[in-house]
């Protein structure tokens, strides 16, 4: 019998069968779940960044303006909830938010315990001393496929990117400028960017050679002042943005101006990529430094 029929015929009986018509009717007004896999909400960027590459139900995100500034690319679906501050998230807005999953990077795994007893929550770690980057990254997107139930499609992440990584090597010549990147703190102070982190894991595989040879931390970086660049040969690469009054202050530093005239060529800037990240944003990185090479 149609439905329609039968709730007709439901409906004009003498005494209607009410525990029978509304699971009929909740039946008929639940929404079809199209896809089945975890709704998973996060603190992190650089988690955030590879599960939306991967395509997963990414429900949540702690501070969706700071992504977009800092990330950007892949971008936040305008159905993704901000959480609030990644360092004190909105407790209640997640916990009304009812994620299946919860992922956290170390940085924040302070909060697990109070997340935990929302949703089941998990540490996802890549960057570390000693760490050898690049197979990290690939360990990183694995978890997370799994994680998320898109193993297939974070193969997909690992092969699109590496395959667009060699492309943009061969647009280099045979032996490309060394340099050295860089991002200022203020007008004395930078972070310069060698082993163990994205940026020099991008470089040895497009074959770039890294100026920077001084010790770094866990996420391959050290933070030096100005004066400290004589020590490297290269190109300056400045990974934008400049805090505030920044770029004023080093058109009139001497010191600075020496660093340039030493480089033998101005700096490259490049629009701001997450140098915390993961896949995407070591595809990024990639992009936007043989653009600049490309154009000068």
């Amino acid at each position: 019998m149609p439905v329609l029929s039968f709730m007709r015929w439901l409906a004009g009986r003498r005494r209607p069968c009410r525990l029978l018509i509304l699971p009929v009717i909740a039946v008929l007004s639940a929404p079809l779940r199209a896809d089945p896999a975890p709704r998973i909400a996060t603190l992190d960027w650089t988690v955030a960044e590879t599960l939306i590459g991967i395509d997963a139900r990414l429900v949540g995100l702690a501070q969706i303006d700071g992504y977009d500034s800092w990330v950007a690319s892949p971008a936040v679906p305008a159905d993704v909830v901000d959480l609030g501050l990644r360092a004190q998230p909105n407790l209640e807005q997640v916990a009304a938010l009812a994620p299946d999953r919860i992922a956290l990077s170390p940085m924040f795994a302070n909060h697990e315990g109070r997340l935990s007893s929302i949703a089941p929550t998990t540490v996802f770690e890549l960057y570390g001393d000693g760490a050898d980057t690049w197979p990290a990254l690939r360990r990183l997107t694995r978890e997370l496929g799994e994680f998320a139930e898109r193993p297939d499609e974070a193969e997909a992440l690992i092969a699109d990117t590496e395959t667009r990584i060699a492309e943009l090597a061969e647009r280099l010549p045979a032996k490309p400028p060394t340099v050295v990147v860089v991002q200022f703190m203020d007008e004395r102070h930078l972070r310069v960017f060698g082993e163990n982190g994205l940026y020099d894991a991008v470089l040895e595989r497009l074959g770039i050679e890294n100026g920077w040879t001084g010790d770094t931390n866990r996420w391959g970086f050290s933070l030096v002042g100005l004066e400290e660049l004589v020590e490297a040969e290269g190109r300056i690469v400045v990974v934008e943005p400049y805090p505030v009054g920044v770029e004023r202050a080093l058109s009139d530093s001497a010191l600075y101006r020496r660093l340039i005239a030493r480089s033998g060529q101005e700096p490259l800037e490049l629009d701001p990529v997450w140098s915390f990240g993961a896949l995407p944003s070591a595809e990024r990185f990639a992009e936007r430094l043989v653009e600049a090479l490309d154009a000068n």
